[in-house]
């Protein structure tokens, strides 16, 4: 079952890496109190996620966090070394969370898993974004296809703020 508008997300444990390694941080310490925009995409490093999608939150951080949000956060079914690395070379460390779903179970829990075996990627997110209040869902914009990026995009989320 896919989590809904509504619905208050499962507990997890993500791994982010920092500067003085990497740290465990749970659902309740990233979502509980705060107003936070989470977004998904199916690998660090891939094309559509660091050409488009990952770039459009960089780029609207100031404007989405003006309009009320607490923090950012992107998560992906990737190793907390990838997503540092990711976190580097994209200009995003510091700026939003890059949380490691490394084994999937945040993903699978939310009922957003997707099989990409057929591309040598094995089972990731689906491509989406959402609005999360104090655990809870406010609005939840999933793609149809891994390679597209407009309703998970940074301006459709600002739109909905």
């Amino acid at each position: 079952m896919t989590i809904a508008i509504g619905s208050r997300l499962p507990q997890a444990t993500f791994k982010e890496k920092t500067a003085d390694g990497p740290v465990e941080i749970t659902t309740d310490q990233l979502f509980a109190g705060k107003r936070v925009v989470l977004f998904a995409v199916p690998g660090a490093f891939t094309p559509t996620c660091s050409l488009n999608h990952l770039p459009g939150y960089l780029d609207n951080r100031d404007a989405i966090l003006a309009k009320g949000v607490d923090d950012i956060a992107v998560v992906a079914v990737n190793d907390w070394h990838v997503m540092g690395a990711w976190a580097q070379s994209s200009g995003g460390l510091g700026k939003i969370h890059f949380l490691a779903d490394w084994d999937g179970a945040f993903t699978k829990a939310l009922g957003l898993d997707v099989d990409l075996s057929g591309g040598g990627l094995g089972v990731r997110s689906k491509r989406y974004s959402m609005l999360v209040e104090d655990g809870v869902v406010k609005s939840l914009n999933v793609e149809e296809s891994p390679g597209q990026a407009t309703v998970s995009a940074a301006d459709a989320m600002l739109q909905q703020l």
